[in-house]
Formats: C-alpha cells, sequence, structure tokens
C-alpha cells in the first residue's frame, strides 16, 4: 500500500493536488476575507499616518455551549394506567401515548419529543372542548381534565428541552466556527424562517387560544440552523472586529499622544468620508444591523422559560446580552465607539488658520 501512489500518472497527481490546493485556498479566503478587510484598513491606516502597522493577536473564541444535562430542565412523569388511558381512547391519544412509551420512543431526539408533548397537548385541549367530554363518566372527565392541566402546566419545560436538548440547536453555538464573509453577514431567508418557527413553537404553551402548528416542519426548521451555524459564527465576527479595531486605536493613541503631531491632510473623523475607512465603514455598519436584527429575534428563545438552567443562563449573559460590557456585541460597540472618538480627536488637531 506504500507504493500503490505509482501508479497513479504524474499528470493525475498533480491534478489531484492543484484541485486540492485551490479547494484550501477557497476556504482560507472565505474564512479570511473579513480579517484581511480589517487589515488592510490598519494598514491603509498607518501609512496614512505614517506609522508601522500593530501587532496582530488572535481574537479570543466564544465560549463552550452548555452541556446536554446543564441545558435541560426536569419534568415530572405523568402516569396513568392502562385502562384509564383506554376510557379516553375517543380522544386519540392511546395510540401516541403507546409511540412515546415504546423502546424507540425512550430514545428519539429531543425534536420528536417536543412534537410529542405538542402533539398530545393539542388533542388533549381539542379532546376537552368536544362532544366527547360530555359523554364520559365523571371520573374519566376529571382525569381528563387533571391531564390537560398537567400537561399544559409542563408544556413550557417540555418546549424548552426539545429546543435546548436538540443537537442541531447546539450546533448553532459551536466553537469550530469561522467568522462571516464580509459579503454574507446576514442569516438565509430559511434560518430567518426557522427562528419565527421555533420564537411561534415556543410562545404556544403561553396563548390562551394557541393556533396550530405546523409540526411536522421542526425538524426541518432545526436543521436550517444546524446546516449553518450563523450564531457562533456572528459571534466569532463581532469579536474580529472588536480585536482588529482595539489594534487600530493603538495606532492612533501613537498619533495622539505625540506631541505636536498634526493629522495628514484630508484626514476625516468620519470613516465613510475617508478613503482608507469608507469600504471597513459600511462593513461595520452592516454587521452591527446583522448582530442587532439576530440577537433581536434570538433573545427570546432564551428567555422562554421563567427560571431557566443556570448554565443557559450564564451563556446568555456573557454571549448573547446586548447589555453586558463584556458580551461580543457591547464589546464590538466599545471598540467602534473608541476608534470613532479617536479619529474625531485626530481630525480636531491642528485647525488652520
Amino acid at each position: 500500500m506504500a507504493n500503490a501512489t505509482r501508479f497513479i500518472p504524474d499528470p493525475v497527481c498533480r491534478g489531484i493536488v492543484a484541485i486540492a490546493l485551490i479547494l484550501m485556498l477557497a476556504g482560507c479566503d472565505t474564512n479570511d476575507a473579513s480579517d484581511r478587510l480589517l487589515r488592510d484598513y490598519q494598514r491603509t491606516l498607518a501609512e496614512r499616518l505614517d506609522l508601522s502597522p500593530p501587532d496582530h493577536a488572535e481574537p479570543r473564541n466564544i465560549g463552550a455551549f452548555p452541556r446536554l444535562r446543564e441545558r435541560r430542565v426536569p419534568i415530572p412523569d405523568t402516569r396513568e394506567g392502562l385502562l384509564d388511558i383506554f376510557a379516553l381512547r375517543e380522544c386519540h391519544i392511546t395510540t401516541l401515548v403507546a409511540q412515546r412509551n415504546s423502546t424507540l420512543g425512550l430514545v428519539a431526539p429531543a425534536s420528536q419529543r417536543w412534537q410529542y408533548e405538542l402533539k398530545l397537548w393539542q388533542r388533549l385541549t381539542a379532546c376537552l372542548s368536544s362532544g366527547v367530554a360530555d359523554r364520559l363518566a365523571a371520573d374519566d372527565l376529571a382525569r381528563l381534565e387533571q391531564l390537560t392541566a398537567t400537561k399544559r402546566r409542563q408544556l413550557p419545560q417540555a418546549s424548552w428541552n426539545g429546543l435546548f436538548g436538540s443537537e442541531e440547536w447546539a450546533q448553532s453555538f459551536s466553537r469550530v466556527s469561522s467568522p462571516l464573509p464580509p459579503d454574507d453577514l446576514t442569516p438565509s431567508s430559511e434560518q430567518l424562517t426557522a427562528l419565527e418557527y421555533l420564537n411561534a413553537l415556543s410562545r404556544a404553551p403561553l396563548e390562551s387560544s394557541p393556533r396550530p402548528v405546523d409540526l411536522e416542519a421542526l425538524e426541518r426548521h432545526l436543521q436550517a440552523l444546524n446546516d449553518r451555524p450563523y450564531t457562533a459564527q456572528l459571534l466569532r465576527t463581532l469579536l474580529l472586529a472588536e480585536q482588529r479595531l482595539t489594534e487600530a486605536n493603538t495606532l492612533l493613541d501613537q498619533a495622539l499622544d505625540t506631541p505636536g503631531y498634526c493629522p495628514p491632510e484630508g484626514f476625516s473623523a468620519d470613516p465613510r468620508q475617508a478613503p482608507e475607512a469608507r469600504r471597513l465603514a459600511n462593513w461595520l455598519t452592516a454587521l452591527d444591523d446583522a448582530a442587532e436584527a439576530w440577537l433581536t429575534r434570538l433573545l427570546p428563545l432564551f428567555d422562554s422559560l421563567e427560571a431557566p438552567p443556570e448554565a443557559v443562563q450564564a451563556y446568555r449573559q456573557a454571549w448573547l446580552s446586548r447589555r453586558n460590557s463584556q458580551a461580543p456585541f457591547p464589546s464590538f460597540h466599545q471598540a467602534l465607539q473608541a476608534h470613532l472618538e479617536r479619529r474625531e480627536a485626530l481630525a480636531s488637531r491642528c485647525p488652520e488658520a
């Protein structure tokens, strides 16, 4: 096997190597494009200020998403005898309960267990408001009412476990993700639709008159979020921008700390008016808008439970918050604001007589 490659013609070998290198370079080009944009700005700014470019450090990585056992909340088992469930057969829950308690049902993915809980609740609610309830014996009617109330009370926790217990949801926060490319800062329409769907599904237990939900679409929407870990990519991009802006601020600090230093002619406080910064300024605005829009849609899912697990609360506060100054989005804002203030201070130096 060690000598198997000698039988492959040289042109074929060269072709395979060339294709592999092209694919590798294409991947690097996509992953590093935003970093190159930021470094290009640093370089042109340094040239304009007649300074050496700053040293580059690797941005910090995002934190690990909590482990499965740290994300789930406990839900007490609901136990009913077979005869009791059979008495409610006209509610069409017997087959559903049997499937849930089967061997496959007990090891079903979190999304399928979520579907089960929603279907069971919907069928119990529909049965209680139908003519079936009028035909039940008093004990069976009381059991139906109690079972419906119990499932409704547990549904927020079941919905939470269905979402936060799913592997697809966890993968959308993957630490191995790369920053977003400069021309692809916004999520896909499928991901926006998925987030709207999940928000609606999580709100359903809280609505007095819940609207019918297409449960079969659940796994498709979860997969859309899993296919591209946009949340993780967005956070990595914010951390990258914060790091490079902070490094650029060292350039402006050098100029500001030099006695008698005057900015070059035409140096503008507004990056949008500066040739060396115009492209970056547009990118920073687009990144800010994308982060604001996505976090606004994402955070309600983290707030859908009155008392979420402590590890999830800590992750939300550290990485998704729009107010915690140490979280990526506010940290990015602080670095950007500091950069604009330094440009303003430098542009106001040595006003013309």
